[in-house]
């Protein structure tokens, strides 16, 4: 049974096969895997071997994790013979299958001449369309039927009952959020 302060030491050498910015929770990392381990450890010798073995996985994770982000794919993604091929020609650090992500503050050159960001040429699903809300047809066609019953005899001047005022009070509460 090893004890936290083993498990620090152990990160400690560890840590520093990461990314300056990525160490501290690289070594978090390490720390919580071997805990895990050593706890479904059960009646196995105490040998330190396992931690230091858990820990390169933990790193090798780590760089194929960030690797991932970074291009969008990894080799295990890829055939075994593209796999070969790569090997063949040393083209790991330059796969032929992976992606370069975009940043969105890239600047683009619109057809018109003027110079915008790619992240103002996304459209957005959440975006209110001012013209369809509106307009009072479609929201009608959208709204509960009791709703609807609500609004026109709030037009026509007629009073709400105690449950139509109720109903319209909770719907505007929770159009609000």
């Amino acid at each position: 049974m090893l004890d936290w302060q083993q498990y620090i030491e152990i990160a400690d050498k560890f840590q520093h096969k990461a990314r300056y910015d990525d160490r501290e929770d690289l070594k978090q990392e390490i720390i919580v895997r071997l805990a895990e381990a050593d706890r479904a450890n059960g009646h196995k010798p105490d040998n330190l071997s396992w931690a230091y073995r858990i820990a390169s996985l933990t790193v090798a994770q780590y760089w194929h994790n960030y690797y991932y982000r970074l291009n969008g794919i990894d080799c295990g993604h890829c055939s075994n013979r593209q796999r070969k091929a790569c090997k063949a020609r040393e083209l790991y650090s330059k796969c032929p299958r992976a992606v370069e992500i975009e940043s969105l503050n890239k600047p683009i050159v619109l057809p018109d001449g003027n110079l915008t960001e790619l992240g103002d040429l996304l459209a957005d699903d959440n975006a209110i369309d001012l013209e369809a809300w509106q307009d009072a047809k479609t929201w009608l066609y959208r709204a509960p039927v009791r709703l609807v019953k609500i609004a026109y005899k709030k037009v026509s001047g007629l009073p709400l009952a105690k449950t139509e005022a109720r109903y319209l009070q909770r719907y505007r509460r929770k159009a609000l959020f």
